[in-house]
């Protein structure tokens, strides 16, 4: 019960401070949000960057809160610590015990994408509590054989993917270890359930995308880079594994404070191991294979949730060597990496002023009203149905006006253009350049 408590303390805690540090320190959302929630606005089966699930999210909390600032900060800790739950019930039926379940999950305070990076809610972040769901529910399926788990397995399995396609590789380690699980033991009918139910929920998107000319996709392989030389197939991927390291120095730094030594011994046999390694290492090995395999770059913040089940791994191997004579070093070290990441946020976001989050959103909104103004268009901006352009300066006004318009996001725009309704049903149409605006 006290680790129980103690835990739920720890998500209470992680949740309250990364929502109030972004709310009191940032002017405006960061980009990507304002481009889920310019999606939103106009929601469909799937948008020219990504699967449509963010774009969903977003407007829900749109729709209760409006455009309050700190409800999407809220929305993006919610997804954060609803994935540390899963990563916790996980660790606590491979684990056996609480308290190594507990450290499994501090451990994840090491790793900044799931503290300095979480106040922008956007396709990485969407990922979290799908990707740690669907590596509880696939254990648990094979563990409890339940109906209900397998549909569960399914709906979570698609909402992944539908927040980003890069969710693949998570099911790849998946089959990969169900592959091998039933050439060991027998096959059951329940199996089948979640891919039926995944691709029953994929249908509508699958359609949007061959509709779309999969449009998301082909911008997925652009935001990888164009092969420049036959040495990207070395130098990239020696790149990603060297970034790779250094953003997992602090996890280390704190893993290796609590192990007395790293002998372990692992059997290939042990079928626990096996599935840790399969929704963990096989993962991280096959994005790091297409890297190699298509020169492409592999963007660090693409692999947000890849580390989610790092710290069940890790302790799994050394549980036998983990020295809780230094759990008051342990604490002291987590405690500071936990305090250091919200300060430094808050420091960054009050002494830089050049940052996406200082752009002066309400101010333009005014600009926007008293430009309109000019053209006489001033008694109708409430009439405005639709603004089009790029997703920065089109999105934010779209989120500030009430009652708000549909947002139409055209990629690199250097200009908006808006539509008002008349009272006799005519459609006014008016344009203003980005210039205008303050960036």
């Amino acid at each position: 019960m006290a680790i129980n408590r103690l835990f739920h303390y720890f998500l209470l805690t992680h949740l309250a401070v990364w929502t109030l540090i972004p709310s009191i320190t940032n002017h405006n959302l960061p980009l990507d949000t304002i481009e889920a929630l310019a999606w939103g606005s106009n929601l469909d089966w799937g948008f020219n960057k990504h699967p449509p699930l963010s774009a969903l999210a977003v407007e829900i909390f749109y729709q209760i809160f409006g455009p309050q600032d700190w409800a999407y900060y809220l929305l993006s800790q919610l997804f954060v610590i609803t994935a540390f739950y899963f990563v916790f019930k996980l660790s606590k039926e491979i684990l056996n015990t609480e308290k190594h379940a507990l450290l499994s999950v501090l451990l994840l305070e090491g790793i900044y994408f799931y503290n300095f990076t979480t106040p922008e809610f956007n396709v990485n972040i969407c990922m979290l509590p799908f990707w740690a769901m669907t590596g509880y529910y696939a254990y648990k399926c094979l563990k409890d054989n339940l109906a209900k788990d397998y549909i569960i397995l399914g709906i979570v399995a698609a909402l992944g993917f539908l927040s980003k396609y890069l969710f693949i590789y998570l099911l790849i380690g998946v089959k990969i270890f169900y592959i091998f699980y039933v050439r060991k033991n027998n096959f059951k009918i329940n199996y089948i359930i979640p891919g039926i139910i995944f691709l029953l929920i994929l249908t509508p998107h699958l359609i949007w995308l061959t509709e779309n000319n999969y449009i998301t996709i082909t911008y997925g392989l652009k935001r990888t880079g164009e092969i420049k030389s036959y040495l990207d197939h070395i130098i990239l991927p020696l790149t990603f594994v060297g970034k790779q390291i250094g953003i997992l120095v602090p996890f280390f730094i704190m893993l290796f404070i609590l192990t007395k030594s790293f002998k372990t011994n692992f059997f290939f046999k042990d079928q626990n191991f096996l599935y840790l390694l399969s929704i963990t290492i096989i993962p991280i090995f096959f994005i790091l294979l297409t890297s190699a395999i298509m020169g492409a770059k592999i963007r660090t913040m693409w692999m947000t949730p890849f580390y989610l089940f790092l710290g069940t791994l890790l302790i799994y191997l050394f549980q036998n060597n983990i020295n809780f004579n230094n759990l008051k070093a342990f604490n002291y070290t987590f405690l500071f990496l936990f305090l250091l990441s919200p300060f430094l946020y808050g420091y960054i976001s009050i002494s830089q002023t050049n940052k996406r989050t200082d752009f002066q959103g309400k101010e333009n909104l005014k600009i926007f009203k008293k430009t309109l103004s000019i053209y006489n268009y001033f008694k109708d901006y409430k009439k405005i149905i639709s603004i089009s352009g790029n997703e920065w300066i089109a999105g934010n006004l779209c989120y500030q006006l009430t009652p708000r318009p549909k947002c139409i996001v055209i990629a690199g725009a250097d200009r908006i253009r808006f539509n008002v309704l008349l009272k006799n049903n005519d459609i006014k149409f008016g344009s203003l350049n980005n210039n205008l605006f303050n960036k």
